[in-house]
């Protein structure tokens, strides 16, 4: 069986939860570190593609964003599966023809602006697609973005959002990307409580007893979410 591919564009910002689906499944995986100047490997020896978050912005000319693009435009004409979190969406929807520009709100946490909770609603494909088998319509989600995407007429989105609403959008067959984080443990959300400036600035003492307060519905979307993504790849 082929290895699944997890790419980090941050350090810090790991799979979290997706590693706990990998080994309760015995699925294995390669992991690279963009920000440490690994090199994005051709995706094509593998079974599956993660991109996940990161400072930079889809639409830098870096040459590690260039290389990142090209890689993941390697991996859609290949047809392989595609899973991308955070900037993992917005590179996604840059390759495939998309744009990514500022969001009209910079979405951080638990809670947006107006203090009600970011959730994620499915719209009626979202609600047929296998990614959300076993899952409910709607779902309290962690934010941390800046920009936001605006897919072509030829993608579809699957989920959306009150103040940022292209928060889950198909690309193709099995090529999806989410906006919103879904697979933060305890132990990362400490963390980037404790090391990110954007969260440093929010009511932080609200933020953690919001993911107290869902913590296992957070916590068993995420994991059904990887598993049903790992199902679609035929790894499963």
């Amino acid at each position: 069986m082929k290895k699944i591919l997890i790419v980090r564009n941050e350090s810090s910002e790991g799979g979290g939860l997706l590693y706990e689906v990998l080994r309760e499944m015995n699925i294995s995986a390669d992991e690279i570190d963009l920000a440490g100047g690994m090199p994005f490997p051709s995706p094509l020896d593998y079974g599956a593609l993660i991109v996940l978050g990161g400072p930079d912005s889809a639409n830098d000319t870096t040459e590690k964003m260039t290389a990142e693009i090209a890689r993941i435009q390697e991996a859609l004409k290949a047809g392989i599966p595609y899973l991308g979190i955070c900037l993992g969406l917005q590179t996604l929807v840059k390759s495939a023809g998309g744009k990514v520009v500022k969001s009209p709100v910079k979405e951080t946490g638990f809670r947006g602006p107006d203090g009600q909770l970011f959730r994620i609603e499915l719209t009626q494909a979202g609600k047929n697609d296998p990614l959300f088998e076993n899952l409910g319509d709607n779902f309290p989600v962690f934010q941390l973005h800046g920009e936001t995407v605006e897919p072509t007429d030829s993608m579809t989105v699957l989920g959306i959002g009150k103040l940022c609403r292209n928060q889950i959008v198909k690309v193709a067959d099995k090529a999806y990307g989410i906006q919103c984080h879904f697979e933060l443990t305890r132990e990362m959300f400490v963390q980037w409580m404790d090391e990110v400036d954007d969260l440093k600035a929010i009511d932080q003492e609200k933020c953690v007893e919001d993911f107290c307060s869902f913590f296992e519905e957070y916590m068993f979307t995420g994991k059904q979410l990887f598993r049903n993504f790992l199902k679609i790849s035929g790894l499963a």
